[in-house]
């Protein structure tokens, strides 16, 4: 059985180190992160003038505009998760994995191996739009794996010597769905009877990118006010934890009808409405949250960000959540009926044939 591996490789721009990883992508499944692991390749003059090469995990959160940015007032964040020396060697058990036994045999003693743990609580890859001609830097939060020469690990590197490879920490969808979400809302008016109720239902909880999402809507109207229209809406919510006032809502999708209305007193109606959150729909808006794409192509809007407690959010972290929310229109005195309803949305674990095909297509 022949066994192919797609290896992704950057020279530093003396071309005296190189760094060969075999993905980009480490898969967080809550309560442990895939292992970052790779070979770095020197070339026999540092090994002659026996230099130090460290290898680093960057967390890079950025915060705030670049434009803003003033003399000493920078709004980001370079945190360095993980550090090891990788040549002189020291001594530590390293399992190895089969691309690095392969990759170390086939490239000799110049090749050596790292393995670096991401911490589980660290955040997910999540990305801020920008306007179209905007060429800054995003907000949001970015990966490298940073190898660089230096006498310690604190020590300045220099460009020419320094490999900077963008990686992304996923999540994927559960295998199994949740509970159906459903709830009811009700609304009584001052000096006038009855109530007016409000009854929504998704298909289920769990949905993957691009997948028709069904709102069932039932509307009962024991008062005596009429229903004049419905608006149905997906709303991304981007949790910036840093900031105590970091919350904020992006409508991503929304459907508008008044058919069935006016809903007059004594009436009921119930009917399903059908939306689909696309980043296609959005591309041209800023502060919509997307996937920390590494090569920055075409992507996807952010998925839902699992975590195991409220307690386990990185303070250098940004939350993203899905909700449908329903609301009825009963004009300028009657006012609004809402209800919402959380859901998941995300991608589905890709299969390794995919997989191998999407780092063909990469490399």
């Amino acid at each position: 059985m022949v066994v192919n591996f797609k290896v992704f490789k950057k020279v530093s721009p003396n071309n005296m180190i190189t760094l060969y990883m075999n993905k980009r992508e480490f898969v967080d499944s809550i309560t442990v992160v895939e292992p970052v692991d790779g070979i770095i390749v020197l070339d026999d003059e540092y090994l002659r003038q026996n230099r130090k090469i460290y290898v680093q995990l960057i967390c890079n959160f950025r915060y705030g505009r670049e434009d803003d940015e003033m003399i000493g007032l920078r709004f980001q964040k370079e945190l360095t998760l993980v550090s090891q020396q990788v040549y002189p060697q020291q001594k530590v058990d390293i399992q190895l994995t089969k691309m690095q036994e392969r990759l170390l045999k086939k490239l000799g003693s110049n090749a050596f191996p790292f393995v670096m743990e991401l911490p589980p609580s660290s955040p997910a890859s999540v990305v801020l739009q920008q306007k179209a001609n905007d060429e800054t830097q995003p907000c949001g939060v970015q990966y490298f794996v940073k190898v660089f020469t230096g006498d310690s690990e604190c020590d300045r590197s220099h460009r020419r010597s320094t490999i900077n490879l963008g990686i992304r920490k996923v999540q994927y969808a559960p295998n199994k769905q949740g509970i159906q979400p459903c709830t009811v809302v009700r609304k009584d008016f001052l000096l006038s009877p009855g109530e007016l109720e409000l009854e929504v239902t998704l298909d289920k909880q769990l949905y993957h990118h691009s997948e028709k999402i069904a709102v069932n809507i039932c509307v009962r109207n024991n008062s005596n006010k009429v229903v004049k229209k419905i608006k149905t809406m997906v709303q991304q919510g981007v949790d910036v934890v840093l900031f105590q006032n970091g919350q904020f809502r992006n409508t991503i999708a929304f459907v508008e009808t008044s058919e069935g209305c006016p809903l007059n007193p004594g009436s009921s109606l119930q009917k399903v409405m059908y939306l689909v959150p696309t980043l296609v729909a959005n591309c041209d808006r800023a502060g919509i949250a997307v996937e920390g794409d590494v090569k920055r192509k075409e992507t996807s809007l952010a998925s839902t960000t699992l975590i195991a407690s409220q307690d386990a959010r990185d303070a250098f972290g940004i939350i993203v959540s899905y909700a449908v929310k329903v609301k009825l229109f009963l004009g300028a005195l009657g006012g609004e009926l809402c209800a919402e309803l959380p859901f998941i949305l995300m991608h589905p674990k890709p299969s390794r044939k995919a997989q191998d095909a999407e780092a063909e297509a990469e490399a």
